[in-house]
């Protein structure tokens, strides 16, 4: 009708999908990224995840500690099969040892949307260089590879150190979805990180920074924090 107002509207966008991933490798200095392969990466896996005080591991994924090596191994084996979520064995690039794992899933291509979930750091992989650098190497391969204009983080609500990592790591938290989930039969409320294409950037180069060589000490330690880093670009 003439005269009619105009609602707003978003801004256009380029609607070409993005990719979907593949399996692939991602490598890096620390660390690589490799199809989850159960005969090669499940008793590395079991063996550093499992025994005592290791519990809090599985706290807040969806599987329980398993009874045996042979239950993990059946679980992850089926778990390798799936497009979405894609499983990734997170190996350290001195030796080859699985040491974790992660996964791209809630696969939106025709949104340019994909999250990176389903975590999971070993003591071993824990507050080191390389477990920087399988996130930059996944967020890296989603931006720039697969195009990817969206990357999420979601996690329990209560997984305060879950928390900590994604605003470390440069995603901005967006809200909290009460009562989202029922997992292992208990409440969640999930707590929504993103990071956009237009963030990825300044996020890409404090993580080349952090992850310089000069950044880091004899034994791998830090010299200046990965946050510090981004603050000051």
């Amino acid at each position: 009708m003439t005269g009619a107002s105009v609602p707003p509207l978003g801004a256009p966008v380029d609607t070409a999908p993005a990719r979907r991933p593949a399996p692939t490798v991602l490598e890096g200095r620390h660390v690589r990224l490799v199809p989850f392969e159960a005969e090669r990466h499940a008793a590395s896996l079991f063996a550093l995840s499992h025994g005592p005080e290791k519990e809090a591991l599985w706290a807040y994924l969806s599987p329980a500690p398993f009874a045996d090596a042979e239950a993990f191994a059946r679980y992850y084996a089926e778990a390798a099969t799936k497009a979405d979520p894609l499983l990734f064995a997170i190996e350290e690039t001195a030796g080859g040892r699985a040491v974790g794992h992660a996964t791209y899933m809630r696969i939106e291509p025709a949104h340019r949307v994909i999250e990176v979930g389903n975590i999971l750091y070993t003591p071993p992989l824990q507050r080191t260089a390389g477990a920087s650098e399988a996130m930059y190497l996944m967020a890296r391969h989603a931006f720039e590879d697969l195009g990817y204009r969206r990357y999420e983080w979601k996690c329990n609500a209560l997984n305060v150190p879950s928390r900590r990592a994604a605003e470390r790591l440069g995603f901005t938290f967006e809200g909290l979805f009460r009562q989202h989930m029922v997992v292992k039969g208990r409440n969640r409320d999930t707590a929504w990180f993103a990071m956009l294409d237009t963030e990825w950037p300044k996020a890409k180069a404090a993580f080349e920074a952090f992850l310089d060589p000069g950044n880091l000490d004899a034994e791998g330690r830090q010299r200046r924090r990965l946050e510090d880093i981004r603050a000051a670009l």
